[in-house]
């Protein structure tokens, strides 16, 4: 093998996934920077890279150097010095500082900032406040590098390094040493098999009790993330043995000592053993006590003369309801708990606001919320009053962690209504009924035939097909406007009908058939870059949204928001990060809960700054600007095209849909139908009629396994009794 030595001047892609990397180095020998590529992760532009490897001749990007193994040190020259300041390891330096700092200091810029950080001052406009920040970032740069060094020696990817030393500090390997597979549960973006490795390195057996019980929690929380929120036992221990590679019974074993220890719990449903993880358990268990518990309970609002305020609101709001209507608004005015649901057009937000026109005349107790911030932001267009989300509502407790509202701090309303309420998991509700006093009425309003939510559980259709709450089911469509098609359409292929796909002039619903992947990819381009625009005044960014079912592939997201972000939103200097680009004026989405942020998972906003001196990142959400360190930003992706379930909940004036057989795998009616659902004023597919036809007629939608159901039907004979299991 050959030998290279140089400076890394940039970093040109990097995968956090694999460690591949592709990079330019500047050699002492050469004029023109080479080409390296290869599993380096963790490099930096700056650092001196001794690399060993074979040349190779790229037949489209050229000559190249194969690294097959590699070193890294501190840069030695200058330029290498420079580059590695500017690149933003360090907060306080950016490439200003960075070019007088190594113009004072030259090539002993890095042991002055390591030895003599005070001589700093002689650098014009450094003062004794940058010195600090420079020196506490310099100092946790080196603790983070013996993290990188001793996760890599145990073949862990050391992207991971900052956020371990983030979370546990000096005790960082300590800590890792002590149970590697801590990282899988407390490190956001490690998971079981990156922590299995580093565990099975350390001298784990593949057959240790703590790697089988770690392995067992790990596949329910992943099975969890699927949807369920418990899962059959006897078809949990083939999942776990394709995980953990170990016989079924090692598996059973652990099970029960897990179960001993409290850690998970079996119980019966339909006459079969299933098995929780204990607080998807606890939740479960807990939303049907709640809801027993508010159901029961005497309502302090006022109650009226039900067909008397029905023509009232009639009167106010100018409009005749329908039979289905009416009943809906009795019930809701009459019943402690009431849910309402039906598909888009059958008069849900009309009913709402007839529900609040007459309850606001008897109190001013009323609260109005949703899962998601652009659903509490459409549902306060609809009614004109404010509407919070769930999490905000709640008050997330930043000392003690969960919310401060629950059962000792209830909320105040005397109404509740939630709307998007198939959007609320498990563990949302049960923080929600907590915090609702036994004296409120409550009022779920949502579209069971859309996809459930995103975290585990399918609660709205759990407490429908329960029947031990009153529901009303709209089914008549009133909202279609001439010439509108979308509303038409989303019905027809929720009762299993293709949809009407003839062109219309001006019709908001449209249907282009583009058979391969390649060219749907380049139709999208087109219709946002030029047609769209020139028909509508649609803002090519915030008001179109393309919604793909699968990440992979042409006319997957990755692929289309790699795509998107060159023609929407081109830029020379941008921020690579996990082999992700970042711009300023980029659409990105959250996609985890960050409580501490008050940013949640669906959250669509704009980069609006990006800090190289400073290592972070500004994104604006719907007027609320939001810092992420650099470290941080996996809890980001570009939001061009994303996928219908993250989507949920939201809208956009216009939505583009590809519909493709290389899909196949997620071509279902619910997916579709809450695709389609999404746009306001207008939708477009693109694809085949044959993708579109497998997706209206597959719904045979993947069972979740959930125990809330039975849990419910079995209520009355549990009332009075405490839950056997503490909360």
């Amino acid at each position: 093998m050959d030998q290279l030595s140089g400076y890394i001047d940039t970093i040109v892609f990097a995968s956090e996934e694999t460690g591949f990397t592709v990079a330019r180095l500047k050699t002492p020998k050469q004029s023109d920077l080479i080409t390296v590529v290869g599993s380096m992760p963790g490099i930096s532009p700056g650092e001196t890279l001794h690399c060993r490897g074979i040349w190779k001749h790229h037949a489209r990007h050229g000559r190249q150097f194969e690294v097959q193994n590699f070193e890294l040190t501190a840069p030695v020259d200058i330029l290498g010095i420079q580059k590695y300041l500017e690149s933003g390891m360090v907060k306080g330096v950016g490439p200003v500082y960075a070019k007088r700092i190594v113009e004072t200091f030259g090539v002993k810029t890095l042991e002055i900032i390591d030895k003599h950080p005070h001589r700093l001052t002689e650098v014009s406009g450094i003062g004794a406040k940058r010195i600090k920040k420079i020196e506490d970032c310099w100092s946790e740069q080196k603790s983070i590098r013996n993290v990188m060094i001793f996760l890599q020696t145990h073949q862990v990817r050391p992207s991971f390094a900052q956020k371990i030393f983030k979370k546990y500090g000096e005790e960082s390997i300590e800590k890792v040493k002590e149970n590697p597979y801590v990282l899988a549960k407390e490190i956001y973006g490690v998971g079981f098999k990156t922590a299995d490795e580093l565990a099975q390195n350390l001298g784990v057996t593949k057959d240790s009790p703590l790697r089988i019980k770690a392995g067992i929690e790990h596949v329910l929380w992943e099975l969890s993330n699927d949807g369920n929120v418990c899962y059959l036992k006897e078809a949990f221990i083939p999942e776990a043995e394709k995980i953990l590679e170990v016989d079924g019974s090692l598996i059973a074993e652990q099970i029960g000592t897990l179960e001993m220890e409290g850690h998970i719990i079996e119980d019966t449903l339909d006459g079969k053993p299933h098995i929780w993880i204990r607080p998807l358990y606890n939740a479960e268990w807990g939303v049907a006590r709640e809801l027993q518990r508010i159901y029961e309970a005497p309502c302090k609002i006022r109650t009226v003369t039900l067909d008397k305020a029905v023509d009232w609101a009639q009167e106010t709001h100018r409009i005749r309801f329908a039979k289905e209507q009416k009943k809906a608004i009795e019930e809701s005015l009459e019943e402690k708990i009431h849910i309402v649901t039906g598909g888009p057009g059958t008069g849900k937000s009309t009913i709402t606001r007839a529900i609040l026109s007459i309850t606001s005349k008897v109190t001013d107790k009323i609260t109005l919320a949703a899962p998601t911030g652009r659903a509490a932001k459409r549902m306060s267009e609809i009614t004109g009053r404010k509407a919070f989300t769930i999490h905000s509502l709640l008050e997330f407790d930043f000392n003690g962690g969960g919310f401060k509202r629950n059962r000792d701090n209830p909320l105040t309303s005397r109404l509740i209504i939630i709307d998007e309420a198939s959007m609320i998991d498990t563990l949302l509700m049960y923080s929600l009924l907590k915090a609702v006093p036994d004296e409120t009425r409550l009022i779920f309003i949502g579209d069971i035939d859309q996809l459930p939510s995103v975290g585990a559980g399918n609660v709205l259709k759990d407490m429908i097909y329960s029947e031990t709450l009153p529901v009303t089911r709209l089914k008549w469509i009133f909202r279609q406007g001439k010439g509108s098609r979308i509303i038409a359409n989303a019905h027809r292929i929720n009762a299993g009908y293709f949809p009407e796909t003839e062109h219309e002039q001006g019709s908001d619903f449209v249907f282009f058939n583009v058979e391969s992947p390649d060219e749907i990819l380049g139709k999208i381009i087109q219709l946002i870059e030029h047609h769209i625009p020139e028909k509508f005044p649609f803002n090519a960014i915030d008001d179109i949204q393309v919604l793909s079912p699968m990440k992979k592939g042409i006319i997957g997201t990755d692929n289309l928001n790699h795509a998107l972000q060159q023609k929407l939103n081109p830029q020379s200097l941008h921020l690579v990060r996990m082999g992700r680009h970042f711009n300023i004026h980029d659409k990105v989405m959250q996609i985890r809960n960050n409580y501490d942020k008050k940013v949640y998972n669906g959250d669509v906003g704009r980069i609006t700054a990006i800090n190289m001196e400073e290592q972070e990142l500004t994104v604006t959400f719907d007027g609320k600007d939001v810092q992420y360190d650099f470290c941080d930003i996996d809890e980001l992706m570009l939001a061009y095209a994303v996928s219908i379930h993250k989507y949920q909940g939201s809208e956009c004036p216009c939505v583009i849909i590809p519909v493709h057989t290389s899909h196949f795998k997620l071509l279902f009616r619910n997916l579709l139908y809450t695709g389609i659902t999404r746009g306001k004023k207008l939708v477009i597919l693109l694809g085949t009629k044959k993708a579109l036809a497998i997706a209206v007629k597959t719904d045979n939608v993947k069972t979740r396994y959930t125990g809330l159901q039975y849990f419910l039907e079995d209520s009355l004979s549990k009332q009075g009794q405490e839950n056997p299991i503490s909360s």
